[in-house]
């Protein structure tokens, strides 16, 4: 997990490293504008779409939660209905990278919601990148707005999406729902998995951090209230601090009878996302390839 030993690490780093590396990961879909990207729209509706040249439509959200209202991103095709997928950003919040990683995911053919974690407190754009994050005591600024992501919070959250997500034209409701998450988001993927189980089909969970803790709420304590297969994507330094938790999700997950892929990658905290210094291309792929294959296998196929 995303901790201050790894914030100090970041900020030596040169930002117009990160502009670069942030562009690298793979195909037209990553790279793709986000026009219309201020518009908001009110109450619980959908800002005026825009499209792209690149076949997606893109809109700025709000959505009514029990908690208030949150803002949101929605990318998919243009035309038709799709399986929808809910995703959950990492520590740094909403942004750029996760703009275009929703869209690379919206090329394949699915209906992407990607969410303000924090909207309790502020709505959107925080930061706008990872870098900034780290130079802007990023840690500091989101500390009180992550003490509210608790699992119930979370699961309210989950349900107010799924809800949303089944109202729009753009999702195939006759198919299930995907979610997937990154740093603080993984553990949000079992939570909404839980929370919606009837329509939560897939979850995956990229570098996430508190997987298994004490309590009944813990995620691995949750499995067994989902009905959703599982991808747990690992980063090595992560591992490296809690070799047991991935024993223990393989345990939870058995028990469970909940079918779950646990591997541990040759990367660190944060290989997955675009503007992450940790990014690995290499290894994001082969992570995007094994999300493909869940997706492809549980909500693509219903």
């Amino acid at each position: 997990m995303c901790d201050q030993t790894d914030l100090a690490r970041l900020k030596g780093l040169d930002r117009r490293r990160f502009g670069t590396g942030s562009m690298a990961l793979g195909g037209t879909a990553a790279l793709a504008a986000c026009t219309g990207m201020n518009d908001r729209s009110g109450g619980d509706g959908e800002s005026t779409a825009a499209g792209g040249s690149d076949g997606l439509t893109r809109s700025n959200v709000t959505i009514d939660t029990p908690d208030g209202k949150a803002d949101a991103f929605f990318v998919h095709p243009a035309s038709g209905n799709h399986p929808a997928v809910l995703l959950w950003p990492d520590i740094a919040g909403l942004r750029e990278a996760f703009y275009r990683m929703s869209a690379r995911l919206a090329g394949e053919g699915y209906a992407v919601l990607a969410v303000n974690p924090y909207y309790r407190d502020v709505s959107g754009e925080q930061f706008a990148d990872f870098s900034a994050f780290a130079g802007d005591n990023g840690f500091e600024k989101v500390g009180p707005w992550r003490e509210k992501l608790t699992a119930d919070n979370i699961m309210r959250d989950a349900s107010a999406y799924i809800a949303w997500l089944d109202r729009q034209d753009a999702v195939d409701t006759g198919k299930g729902v995907g979610t997937q998450g990154y740093c603080m988001g993984g553990p949000f993927t079992v939570w909404s998995a839980a929370a919606v189980p009837e329509r939560i089909r897939a979850a995956a969970s990229f570098h996430g951090g508190g997987l298994v803790r004490d309590g009944a709420k813990s995620p691995h304590n949750m499995l067994g209230r989902t009905q959703a297969s599982y991808l747990f994507a690992i980063a090595q330094n992560d591992d490296a601090k809690d070799p047991e938790a991935k024993t223990t999700l393989r345990e939870a997950a058995a028990a469970a009878n909940v079918p779950a892929e646990i591997e541990v990658y040759p990367a660190d905290h944060g290989w997955t996302v675009i503007d992450s210094p940790s990014y690995d291309k290499s290894a994001a792929e082969k992570a995007w390839s094994r999300l493909m294959a869940l997706y492809g296998g549980t909500i693509a196929s219903d």
